[in-house]
């Protein structure tokens, strides 16, 4: 049969299955079927080549050395830091600091910007579909200061009540944070809409783009958010890595984070001078291999296209969500109008661990529980959810799996 070709707009699923070996391993004798996504994606063999590289070629601590190695690792940090720049499109790659992940950078800016700025009976708005790592840094800096968290609320769909969040700004909100797309019910938030409200209040917005980034071209100019943060690890590269994009006005004027190697010009017993951005909130040894090999991961993605890989994902979410619709005994949690790719639900009559269980036993991986958002638990009135969560190398034929694990699911508990 001749095979039909692919169009500019379609991606080679085929072809990018090849480059992640993890895909070809066994789960129980049987073919892997990795739909763990939103937890974290798998990594592409140009991705573990470029670890590799660094450490057998260009392994030495970075901005320090004047000597051959540690001039070859602080050229390809930075190049990293210039990459991650241009994927969110930074004005300036000194606002693009390096952390070990979004929860770090959260806790970064709450303490940062945020004890600088909130005080006694101030307040921070969050919104009720939060993870935990948007929810707990504010938690302890409103406690340390005596402010007050305030909730912005959510349709029974999973979308955000803009209007509620729009009345909830006043006078003593100090600062927004909130999440580009839902890990736990795939909502993909109006940023755009939201910076816009607050800034009209002259209030700074945090976003937390975790689940964002791999799925979608991100432009922190155009959305003009203040503080934007992703982990490495959840767009196909190292655990250990992520980004923290913050305006350079806003970094500028802050204190730092921690103290240490790096983030000083010149250190006394009477007196510190810290570094300029980013280095002031780079205390210590960073994780040089995670970064290159984040530049690694991000030039992958960038490679194929968002383009590609946004239609690619639509396509499976879509045809996801009618096969699991079918299913007797399953509802879907997080049914908003625009939504990324994550199949969130739950089986009457079976606890969420025990569809994992079971699941895993098929050779099918998702992730059960909370899902670090027992708030948004709470609110759904369920303790815990099942999750498939998608990305550019899962098929529609990996959904019919899940389906059909999920009918034996059923047999042995309905």
């Amino acid at each position: 049969m001749t095979s039909i070709p692919l169009t500019r707009t379609e991606l080679d699923v085929r072809s990018v299955r090849e480059d992640f070996p993890i895909l070809r391993a066994l789960a129980h004798g049987k073919p892997l079927i990795y739909l763990d996504n939103a937890a974290t994606t798998q990594k592409p063999q140009v991705v573990l080549d470029r670890l590799v590289r660094y450490y057998t070629h260009e392994n030495a601590n970075v901005h320090r050395g004047v000597h051959l190695l540690s001039e070859r690792a602080t050229d390809a940090y930075e190049e990293a830091r210039k990459t991650a720049a241009r994927f969110l499109h930074a004005a300036e790659t000194q606002e693009i600091i390096f952390v070990r992940g979004t929860t770090e950078a959260i806790n970064l800016v709450a303490q940062t910007y945020g004890r600088v700025h909130v005080g006694a009976g101030d307040e921070v708005v969050i919104t009720v579909m939060e993870h935990h790592s948007n929810i707990v840094p504010w938690q302890m800096l409103c406690d340390e200061r005596g402010a007050r968290l305030r909730i912005v609320p959510m349709t029974d769909e999973g979308a955000l009540r803009i209007d509620s969040y729009e009345a909830l700004l006043g006078d003593r909100t100090r600062i927004v944070a909130v999440t580009h797309v839902s890990n736990a019910l795939g909502t993909v938030n109006p940023i755009r809409r939201i910076v816009e409200i607050a800034h009209a209040r002259g209030i700074p917005v945090l976003v937390d783009g975790a689940q964002a980034v791999a799925h979608t071209a991100v432009d922190v100019q155009a959305l003009d958010c203040d503080f934007y943060t992703f982990s490495g690890h959840k767009v196909f590269g190292p655990t250990g890595i992520g980004v923290l994009y913050g305006k350079a006005a806003l970094l500028d004027a802050v204190p730092p984070y921690q103290g240490g190697g790096d983030m000083i010009r010149s250190v006394s017993f009477e007196r510190t001078l810290y570094n300029v951005l980013p280095y002031k909130f780079e205390a210590g040894t960073p994780n040089i291999a995670g970064g290159v090999g984040l530049g690694a991961a991000i030039e992958y993605v960038e490679a194929l296209g968002f383009d590609r890989i946004g239609a690619h994902e639509r396509d499976l979410l879509a045809y996801g969500t009618r096969a699991l619709e079918g299913i007797p005994g399953l509802r879907l949690t997080g049914t908003a109008g625009d939504k990324g790719g994550i199949l969130s639900f739950v089986l009457d009559g079976v606890h969420p661990h025990d569809v994992g269980t079971i699941l895993d036993r098929e050779g099918v991986a998702i992730r059960t529980g909370h899902h670090c958002c027992q708030p948004l638990m709470a609110r759904l009135g369920v303790p815990a959810t099942s999750r498939a969560s998608l990305a550019l190398y899962n098929t529609r034929a990996e959904i019919d799996v899940l389906a059909g694990a999920l009918a034996k699911v059923r047999e042995v508990f309905v």
